[in-house]
């Protein structure tokens, strides 16, 4: 049953499209989950996705677990809000710098420095789109006004 600061369906997928740097969480043998900064994009019809080098800490770790989580949040009071989401990675394959590369670049920097990122930071990055399962969300402007 849903809480009164959680929030509906609509509420989640546009804050998780929204540009928010996110924390992933990747689950490993024999060691802690690792936990670190990405930038991701979000479409309903697909889920989340990310890129990172295959041969990368997070790339090694998301082959072997196939799996991962990710929150994305406003830290700001009193409007704290965050949504996490975890589920099955369903597509693995090689990044197109068009299709993918170039536009989570401009996502998070805008066209002129994205176009320079892009260009000035080469990488044969995999993209791993993975299928939210499992939402936590908090939304505290739900309280109404503060004070």
């Amino acid at each position: 049953m849903a809480g009164p600061l959680t929030m509906t369906k609509a509420e989640r997928e546009a804050f998780l499209a929204e540009v928010h740097v996110g924390v992933i969480s990747i689950e490993r043998d024999g060691a802690a989950p690792l936990a670190v900064p990405i930038w991701y994009d979000y479409a309903p019809d697909q889920g989340v996705w990310v890129l990172t080098e295959p041969g990368s800490q997070k790339g090694q770790a998301l082959e072997a677990a196939g799996r991962y989580s990710l929150c994305a949040q406003i830290e700001e009071p009193p409007g704290y809000r965050y949504v996490s989401v975890s589920g099955p990675i369903v597509e693995v394959r090689p990044a197109d710098l068009e299709k993918d590369s170039r536009p989570m670049a401009h996502r998070y920097f805008g066209a002129e420095l994205g176009d320079w990122y892009v260009e000035n930071n080469p990488s044969a990055s995999n993209v791993y789109l993975m299928r939210p399962e499992r939402w936590w969300t908090v939304d505290y402007r739900k309280l109404g006004p503060v004070g």
